[in-house]
């Protein structure tokens, strides 16, 4: 089978000659700029011969498009710094309105989608990131608990400006779509878990968002869902319209894989921890990580992936064993 054919074949649960592999992890120094994004991105895909690529941009490039300043880092090590936020208080909600999401930061985005496309020329499928409205808010405040406060002194103009920022990604995920991806990965990033969010607070502050948002590329056939951290909101999202579920199916505070797999009618990814025998250095550890996830899944409607970003630390040979146990199964 092509990339393509096994991708999805595997989000339909059709046979596949084995599972679908990828990982991803940030280039701190070269996602700065569409070229350096789009260079990184098809370096790893080609040094690893992934299944499928999910792009993995600067997550500051949201925050940014609404007048957060930010500065990479010096050296290339860690995420950039902000310098100063866009969303201080409830007086910043009113001008939080939607953006020309060709323009600006998501504009580069766009450029370095078509940059991808046309160097893959249909060999494999790529999703692009899309943070959650309340995430956006989130990059925008300099961490989630002023937005959080704000649900509660100001949930009027927060929804208001949730919807500004929806009507927003929901244009901009068409635009990714437009410039080759075939879906987006769609994260919910911190506001995924139980530690910050009840699941009565997220259906207000964040379903409704999130759905319009998912809504508008509807018709893409590769949409994700990835809900972070541990205590997670996965099982109030199943109804979610996406082709897979991935998150961090490992952390025990998380559904299973087998659990998730057999209440919905789509796939599910990831099997294998981002920061444990992967970052580590062990690639024994890590083939049998991912073998057992396999075995779990049978291998059936299932994309083999870590759980979230992988650290730019990790060693190649724990990458290279991630992607060996596609070949040799359970």
């Amino acid at each position: 089978m092509d990339k393509n054919g096994r991708v999805l074949a595997a989000l339909a649960g059709l046979p596949v000659d084995r599972v679908p592999v990828s990982a991803w992890g940030h280039d701190f120094r070269r996602e700065w700029s569409p070229e350096g994004l789009a260079e990184a991105t098809l370096e790893a895909y080609s040094r690893y011969d992934w299944d499928f690529i999910k792009v993995n941009p600067r997550a500051t490039y949201y925050a940014e498009a609404w007048g957060a300043r930010f500065e990479p880092s010096p050296d290339g090590s860690e995420g950039p710094r902000l310098v100063e936020p866009a969303l201080r208080g409830e007086a910043d909600l009113g001008r939080v309105r939607p953006l020309d999401p060709r323009q600006g930061p998501f504009g580069e985005q766009v450029e370095a989608l078509r940059l991808i496309a046309r160097r893959l020329a249909g060999e494999a499928p790529f999703v692009q990131t899309v943070f959650s409205p309340l995430a956006v808010l989130s990059r925008m405040a300099g961490g989630p608990a002023p937005v959080k406060a704000l649900m509660a002194s100001a949930p009027e103009a927060l929804e208001r400006a949730l919807g500004a920022v929806a009507v927003t990604l929901a244009e901009y995920a068409r635009a990714c779509v437009e410039a080759g991806a075939s879906g987006i990965f769609y994260a919910t990033v911190d506001w995924g878990s139980r530690d910050l969010v009840s699941p009565q607070e997220y259906a207000r502050f964040g379903r409704p968002y999130d759905l319009r948002v998912l809504s508008a590329v509807a018709a893409a056939p590769f949409n994700v869902l990835h809900v972070c951290r541990s205590r997670n909101l996965l099982l109030w999202l199943l109804d979610y319209p996406v082709a897979c579920f991935h998150w961090a199916a490992h952390d025990p505070s998380n559904p299973p894989l087998e659990e998730v797999a057999a209440r919905v009618g789509a796939a599910v990814s990831g099997g294998v921890a981002h920061e444990g025998a992967l970052a580590r250095g062990d690639a024994q550890a890590v083939l049998a990580e991912a073998q057992e996830a396999i075995r779990r899944t049978g291998g059936t409607r299932f994309l083999l992936a870590p759980g979230c970003s992988v650290p730019p630390t990790a060693p190649e040979e724990c990458l290279r064993a991630l992607r060996q146990a596609a070949e040799v199964g359970p």
